[in-house]
């Protein structure tokens, strides 16, 4: 697929890959296993504090009301990470903790008697062949006493679904691709738009290359990297790289995650009783007490604006008090419980949810890849394959995933 390049003493690489979140680290694993000589490259590290792929948990789910295309994604994502942590426990330096970095705790949809979303999953599901189970409301009161209904009236199980660790996970993939001899560095690189990261305000940046054709960017240490391909897969940071093409196109919100202390010796919160639960209606989520971290929780409204690199990284009050005035009436034990641990990460939103997986306009070799706007981590693996395919030729640009089709005015229609 891929032809040897010849290595000189700025050695060329086949593909650099900017950015070791989850979509840059398994784009990189995709890439070299296709037989490509790929560097990848971050500024603060795979699984930093920073970075949308740094907390400590994600759902990996299929449900995604009508949009097929996610729960294929999701179908195809869940076989890769498994099929990645079943190799890696086989290998000495990359082993610890493998084997839990996918939970198997389910996830359940909280529906309402009218709920167009979750009618659609079902919907989706069949022709998707998903497995669920649709449990009413005395069923799902009877398996799951934890849980006030309230208003829902049925719900969705997903039993094959769960939590992914996010840091950890990621983590693995790098150590991996760096296994596989994927070439690796800790460095922030210049962008062809007049953009820099992670500092704002640096001079304009020194890059090569034509109008249709990238031959290398720099670092900051001033290293030059150069490559036949460049995807940037740089998650919130991809407006700053590229301020003129992205600024009004992706936007960086600030979330709020809560970890909420479960009562001692008390097993209902753990994810042998409870699994992970969505109510999609009041855009609440729940994860059950992992890793005796505690019970999570967030709101999974849009925040304000959030600059992944100055802004402090503190809960607000007012959250807290809205996660609690919502935990009073869906679980009310844990209402008043105390707050082991907040989390301030970041959304990257395009304008209705979609990915963003297409070529820079100004440059045949340049991939953009981002957009995660708060369901990505997931789609890592079937991200990554997609990327890989698009450098090779064996694939098309996606229309949903394409730059024409992002938006200035915010209209979410992806969960």
């Amino acid at each position: 697929m891929f032809q040897a390049t010849i290595r000189v003493v700025n050695q060329i690489f086949d593909v650099a890959v900017v950015g070791a979140g989850v979509f840059g680290a398994w784009t990189s694993h995709q890439l070299n296993l296709a037989g490509a000589q790929v560097v990848l490259v971050d500024a603060y590290g795979a699984g930093n504090s920073r970075s949308s792929s740094g907390g400590e948990s994600r759902v990996i789910r299929m449900g995604y009301g009508p949009d097929e295309i996610y729960t294929r994604m999701a179908q195809r994502s869940l076989a890769l990470w498994l099929e990645l942590f079943d190799q890696l426990k086989t290998s000495s330096e990359v082993a610890p903790g493998i084997s839990c970095l996918f939970q198997p705790t389910g996830v359940l949809w909280l529906a309402h008697a009218n709920d167009p979303y979750c009618e659609a999953i079902i919907e989706t599901f069949d022709r998707c062949q998903v497995k669920y189970s649709r449990l009413d409301r005395d069923e799902l009161t009877e398996r799951f006493p934890q849980l006030e209904p309230g208003s829902a009236t049925w719900a969705i199980l997903e039993p094959d679904s769960g939590v992914l660790m996010a840091r950890h996970a990621v983590q693995a993939v790098v150590a991996q691709v760096k296994s596989d001899r994927v070439t690796y560095l800790s460095e922030a690189v210049f962008a062809p738009d007049g953009g820099v990261a992670p500092s704002p305000g640096n001079a304009l940046p020194r890059t090569g290359g034509r109008h249709d054709n990238l031959e290398f960017v720099e670092t900051r240490s001033g290293n030059k990297l150069f490559a036949r391909h460049f995807v940037f897969a740089c998650g919130p940071w991809l407006p700053k790289l590229f301020p003129s093409l992205l600024n009004e196109l992706i936007h960086v919100t600030r979330q709020e995650v809560f970890f909420l202390g479960v009562p001692s010796g008390d097993d209902r919160f753990s994810a042998e009783r409870m699994p992970a639960w969505i109510d999609f209606n009041d855009l609440v989520y729940g994860i059950p007490n992992l890793d005796n971290r505690g019970f999570k929780i967030a709101i999974d409204a849009h925040g304000p604006p959030f600059d992944p690199d100055t802004g402090d990284r503190i809960s607000s009050r007012e959250t807290l008090n809205a996660v609690r005035a919502y935990l009073a009436q869906r679980m009310p034990a844990l209402a008043d419980a105390p707050v082991t641990e907040t989390r301030v990460c970041q959304y990257e939103n395009t304008s209705n949810g979609d990915f963003l997986i297409d070529r820079h306009p100004a440059f045949e070799n340049v991939w953009l890849v981002g957009g995660g706007s708060g369901h990505g981590f997931k789609h890592g693996p079937a991200v990554g394959e997609h990327v890989a395919a698009l450098i090779s030729g064996d694939a098309r640009v996606e229309p949903r995933f394409a730059l024409a089709t992002k938006e200035k005015i915010h209209h979410r229609r992806v969960y």
